[in-house]
């Protein structure tokens, strides 16, 4: 069998631009004319030689597992067959110089003839450098200039390379310049230069921009100059100009530069002199600059010329304002000043006396007063006290007169005070505490009398005598000294009954001697009596049954006392609660002498307050000590127990409570008045015997522990405890006592109630300090006026009376 084929060769030819280093992209058509028909082979040829360096080759295979071979001596890995393409291309990757030339295609079919294409690759080399420089040479990069208006302007663009020859062109502002200079010093380089005469204002930011360009495939080759300038400030104005500045209140002040290139730099001067740089806002942009000066004025301010100053730095020499002169309205600013012809050092009583008020304000003052001490001076030609627009005249002074002197200054902002001037009278010594005064002292007691004198100046020297009945003396200097200035002290120890009479002191300064004389009266003293006669009530009644059985219940305790003998001396009479177990004051109560008699009231909230046992006592004391400390009463408060019969309501016990507790004690007071009574009969000595009675009232069972005592042991009042709850005192007489002091737990200077203390006789002293108990128990809760026994309560009279007290 024999084959004929027949090739038919079809040549086209394609010029193909590529770039050097980029991608080249040659085509091929590779579609058959029949769509029954296939490629077998795909074959590239440079021209100048046969053989190929590129084979696609699709035989005995399908389309897209082609065989695809590369003349490693030609393009090698570089190239590659795209047979997506329409029409399809051989890619050439990082073109090189020698890859330019011309190449031929050649496509076999199944069917149709070979077909053949030429193509021719040119490869085109980019410029590459780009130079510009102005007129001095030296390199512009960005940004040209800071030029001043009026300059000219050069910019010289150079280019080196390029294959073709590039194009080197201007373009201002995007647009192409309507002149220009091409010079071209040889094959390689192109040169072109721009010039511009006489730049202006608006030539600000324009842009020059220098092209060069040899093909389409790759953008040009440009660079980019901006022109800068350095333009003067064109206007500069304060925005608001207020008619007038509160002193002390913050102002604040606008600024706004237009036209300078860079922003304007404002700078604030009041009357020459710079503000700081703290006080200072700046905001600026291309146009503008804007300054704000916050600042707050002062009354030196008033009338000051404030200037804003807009400059630019590269042109110090074109520099503008605007100022505004200050209106600042303030409170008057009040200076007081002693007379320019006296002397503030040497002023005595008699002299005479003026002030002068210097004031500026703004508005004007419309009112001028004067204060002594701030208390107004008015005028009183009687007085000589002559008051002036601004001054004051004081004729004769006194050193009564003496003290800070003020004047006042009043206009439509407000009044203003002076400082303060203070007026020194010198004078004579006068006693600096009310005479005469009392020193009380016993015998052989040595005292240090102290006398006080005020003067001015204080350097005082003193002068003591002594008289009584019999005569009059003065002290030996040895026996005094003086402990500063203006104190004397007197050592005197009294011997005898003679010794008692009154010391007088007498001091004598530059001014003059002293008038009147200090009197110390010495008198016999010692400490006082402790106080007798002691009660003891609750609330406002003299019967705590009454009170018990009184539907309000009594909210304080009222000890009255008779006082004793003073001792010579004031007194004061304390009554102090301690505890039993301890013996810690747990509050104490200070009453002053009235009339004799010494009242102490006590809020039954603080006396129940603490829960435990307290033993009253009261004594007096004056500047030679205590007296002893007399027991007034003993008494104890226990904590309620949960009750297991709570049937009965408190409305119900309240309604019978006081009744029932009356006729408890009642009972109880008769069943031990009739068993002292059998004691008696027996006359036979015993000890103290504790018993208990159970009594019934109603749905109540009463449990009364007792115990007996001596038939001469005083009966001190039965103190009621306060009801749960209890208010404060209502209706209480007015009663002026010292300082109520509650003590919780603390220990007291003086510890524990010592027997010895007591006025009573010893037996009656140990009964007191241990005396009998007497509990009262209840299983009903009971409330009634100021009595409450709820829970098995326990109310603890400390000494219960005795059957007498029953009967």
């Amino acid at each position: 069998m024999t084959f004929v084929a027949v090739m038919r060769l079809t040549l086209s030819t394609v010029d193909v631009d590529a770039v050097l280093g980029r991608t080249a992209s040659l085509p091929c058509d590779v579609t058959p004319d029949a769509t029954e028909d296939r490629v077998y082979m795909v074959l590239w040829f440079r021209k100048s030689g046969g053989k190929p360096i590129y084979s696609f080759d699709v035989r005995g295979r399908s389309f897209n597992k082609a065989l695809q071979w590369s003349d490693p001596g030609a393009f090698g890995p570089r190239a590659y067959f795209a047979t997506v393409a329409r029409p399809a291309a051989l890619t050439l990757s990082s073109v090189q110089l020698d890859d330019e030339g011309v190449y031929r295609c050649r496509v076999d079919f199944k069917n149709s003839p070979t077909r053949n294409f030429q193509i021719r690759l040119t490869v085109i080399v980019p410029p590459h450098q780009m130079l510009l420089y102005d007129k001095s040479g030296a390199d512009v990069s960005g940004v040209v200039g800071p030029l001043e208006e009026g300059a000219a302007l050069v910019l010289v663009c150079e280019v080196r390379g390029g294959r073709p020859e590039p194009v080197v062109t201007w373009l201002i502002n995007g647009t192409p310049a309507p002149q220009y200079i091409g010079v071209k010093t040889d094959t390689h380089v192109v040169v072109n230069r721009l010039e511009l005469q006489h730049l202006k204002r608006e030539d600000l930011n324009t842009t020059f921009k220098c092209r060069a360009a040899n093909t389409v495939l790759v953008p040009p080759q440009e660079k980019i100059v901006r022109l800068e300038m350095n333009l003067a400030p064109l206007s500069v104005s304060l925005l608001n100009r207020p008619p007038q500045l509160i002193a002390g209140a913050e102002a604040s002040l606008r600024c706004v530069a237009e036209g300078s290139r860079p922003s304007a730099l404002v700078t604030w001067f009041k009357d020459n002199r710079s503000f700081e740089k703290d006080k200072v806002t700046d905001h600026s942009n291309e146009t503008w600059s804007v300054s704000t000066l916050v600042f707050t004025p002062s009354p030196a301010d008033n009338g000051a010329a404030v200037k804003c100053v807009a400059s630019n730095p590269a042109l110090p020499t074109k520099a503008i304002d605007d100022q505004l002169q200050l209106n600042v309205v303030y409170s008057p600013l009040v200076t007081l000043s002693l007379g320019s012809t006296l002397n503030p050092h040497d002023i005595k009583e008699g002299d005479d006396v003026y002030f002068e008020c210097n004031v500026r304000a703004n508005p004007r003052e419309h009112r001028i007063s004067w204060y002594h001490n701030d208390r107004p001076v008015t005028q009183n030609m009687t007085s000589g006290i002559i008051l002036s627009t601004r001054s004051l005249v004081l004729q004769k002074v006194t050193r009564r007169e003496a003290g800070g002197y003020s004047c006042r200054a009043a206009n439509a902002r407000g009044e203003t005070s002076s400082d303060i001037v203070k007026l020194r009278v010198q004078y004579a010594p006068v006693c600096g505490e009310s005479s005469p005064q009392v020193v009380g002292a016993a015998l052989d007691e040595a005292l240090r009398v102290r006398c006080s004198v005020h003067a001015d100046p204080a350097d005082v020297t003193f002068l003591w005598q002594f008289n009584n009945s019999g005569e009059s003396f003065n002290v030996s200097p040895a026996r005094y000294g003086t402990v500063n200035g203006s104190i004397s002290e007197l050592r005197y120890t009294p011997a005898s009954e003679r010794d008692y009479g009154a010391l007088t002191c007498r001091g004598t300064n530059s001014v003059g001697r002293q008038e009147q004389p200090c009197v110390f009266q010495i008198v016999p003293a010692a400490r006082p009596s402790p106080p007798r006669n002691c009660t003891v009530t609750a609330g406002n009644s003299t019967n705590w049954v009454e009170d018990a059985l009184h539907e309000e219940s009594a909210d304080a305790l009222m000890v009255r006392c008779v006082t004793g003998y003073d001792g010579g001396l004031p007194q004061l009479v304390v009554l102090e609660a301690l505890d039993s177990d301890t013996g810690v004051v747990r509050f104490n109560v200070t009453a002053n002498e009235t009339d004799g008699v010494a009242v102490f009231l006590v809020p039954a909230a603080v006396l129940w307050s603490s829960g435990h046992s307290l033993r009253l006592t009261v004594h007096s004391r004056n500047d030679k000590g205590a007296s002893e400390r007399i027991m007034v009463h003993a008494l104890a408060y226990q904590d309620p127990e949960r009750s297991t019969d709570g049937s009965v309501s408190i409305m119900d016990v309240r309604r019978v409570g006081g009744l029932i507790l009356a006729v408890i004690i009642i009972i109880a007071g008769t069943v031990l008045w009739k068993y002292r009574k059998r004691l008696r009969r027996n006359n036979k000595p015993t000890k103290q015997q504790s018993s208990e009675l159970q009594l019934n009232a109603g749905d109540g069972q009463y449990v009364v522990a007792f115990t007996l005592k001596p038939p001469k042991q005083a009966q001190p009042d039965i103190l009621n405890p306060p009801p749960d709850g209890g208010t404060p005192m209502k209706g209480a007489g007015a009663v002026k006592n010292g300082p109520l002091v509650s003590e919780e737990w603390r220990a007291s200077d003086r510890g524990p109630v010592h027997t010895h203390e007591a006025v009573h006789t010893h037996e009656e002293q140990r009964n007191l300090l241990s005396p009998p108990r007497a509990s009262v128990a209840s299983k009903t809760p009971v409330t009634s006026g100021n009595l409450t026994l709820s829970r098995r309560e326990h109310l603890i009279a400390e000494e219960i009376p005795g059957p007498e007290s029953c009967v």
